[in-house]
């Protein structure tokens, strides 16, 4: 068995969990709950960033973040890879990327507006803001026709950024302006992978 280290608001985790049901994986992980955010938090022994996803391997060992951990778990199924071969990697990793840091500054925009609001700094949060608006603008007018099909890991990291955004920037209406990337989600969130990945609220 596999033990995923996890939380259940991770957009991190959720992209690992879409692809982890994706591909017939799903029952092969055992969940494990941390928070990374705990003063006594042991995330550090699976991942010496302290971050999560990571997945405890049959020998022991550990691999993080949440790409390569998506990319080994790609390599343990017969159906057609999530990782596509030749040019369509390339589209599909920069899709990935982009999902990723539209995650990466909305958790930041997150953790400013939780600070005492004496010291939260307008900026930084403007700044993160308008990240996640370049990037989103960019997934609707350059990469929303090739999310799929078929499915790949751009597509799943898609689905999992997207769904941080409505879970922790509701205020955005990000899908007002972005019609074919709305369209797109109001499609794939039909998926049971989305479905079942939903995090609470």
């Amino acid at each position: 068995m596999l033990k995923l280290r996890y939380s259940k608001t991770s957009p991190y985790v959720r992209k690992v969990l879409i692809l982890a049901h994706e591909a017939g994986l799903f029952d092969r992980l055992v969940l494990e709950e941390g928070n990374p955010w705990a003063l006594d938090t042991d995330q550090p022994r699976f991942n010496p960033l302290g971050k999560i996803p990571s997945l405890v391997l049959p020998d022991g060992s550990t691999l993080f973040d949440s790409p390569v951990i998506s990319e080994y778990l790609d390599s343990l199924h017969d159906r057609e890879p999530f990782f596509p071969k030749g040019p369509a990697r390339w589209r599909a990793l920069r899709q990935q990327a982009l999902a990723d840091g539209i995650c990466d500054a909305a958790i930041l925009w997150r953790q400013e507006g939780q600070r005492q609001e004496a010291i939260q700094s307008a900026y930084w949060k403007d700044r993160h803001r308008r990240t996640v608006e370049r990037a989103l603008d960019v997934l609707e007018h350059e990469e929303a026709a090739y999310l799929d099909p078929p499915l790949t890991i751009g597509g799943i990291a898609t689905m999992a950024a997207l769904g941080y955004v409505d879970l922790r920037m509701g205020d955005l209406n990000w899908r007002e302006t972005r019609p074919t990337l709305a369209a797109w989600l109001a499609d794939a969130s039909q998926r049971h992978s989305f479905q079942a990945t939903e995090p609470p609220r």
